[in-house]
């Protein structure tokens, strides 16, 4: 059985790797945030870093990514799936905490709105409307 769900133009949420990109992304970028967002900012970053603990390597790459996204969101992006951080419910909820504070405009539209439970699975985009084919047995 195939059923099609028509996605709206305004619910647009993202896939939670690139909630946790775009926030490490932005929150390094924002040199006239307040203190409250820069400390939101270091817990998001500080939450990964302990869950990278015993991955030095995935650290260095934490770091460099905060000098240079370009070059180092590929990788970052690997270490932080390899490691399950992607479907961590406490660094979700930092990252869609930081974006909440930086672009209020994006949540005001569930953006960054997101839940998770259970097992993660499937795929949740940043979307612009159309059609979504999903084939359930």
């Amino acid at each position: 059985m195939i059923k099609t769900y028509i996605i709206s133009e305004k619910f647009k949420p993202m896939e939670p790797i690139s909630l946790i990109l775009t926030a490490l992304v932005t929150g390094a970028a924002e040199t006239t945030a307040g203190s409250l967002v820069k400390d939101i900012y270091q817990n998001l970053k500080g939450l990964i870093k302990h869950k990278f603990a015993d991955n030095s390597a995935a650290n260095v790459i934490l770091e460099e990514h905060e000098k240079d996204p370009e070059t180092y969101e590929a990788p970052l992006k690997k270490k932080l799936i390899e490691e399950g951080i992607d479907k961590d419910k406490e660094v979700i909820k930092k990252a869609q905490e930081l974006l909440e504070k930086l672009k209020p405009e994006e949540a005001a539209t569930g953006k960054f709105n997101l839940t998770i439970s259970g097992d993660v699975k499937g795929f949740v985009g940043d979307m612009s409307g159309g059609e979504i084919n999903q084939t359930i047995s």
